[in-house]
């Protein structure tokens, strides 16, 4: 899947960026953030789970944050 970036999703200071960008700035998670563009409507490709992934999320490889956590951390 192709995300093509409007000109107004791009801020110009970097904290304003990682806030509009990520799901939870600051966190564990590497989720993007959901927007109309880039909505949460995908399942997980290892539990299957229904609207936990955005198309950004897919193209970058990620699983849901519950996945991950198992993955890396066991919990």
């Amino acid at each position: 899947m192709y995300y093509e970036w409007d000109e107004d999703d791009i801020p110009y200071d970097e904290d304003e960026m990682i806030e509009q960008v990520f799901e939870d700035p600051h966190g564990v998670s590497a989720l993007r953030r959901a927007t109309a563009s880039n909505p949460r409507n995908l399942p997980c490709p290892t539990c299957e789970e229904p609207n936990r992934l955005t198309p950004m999320d897919v193209w970058k490889g990620y699983q849901c944050d519950a996945c991950a956590n198992q993955a890396e951390r066991g919990w």
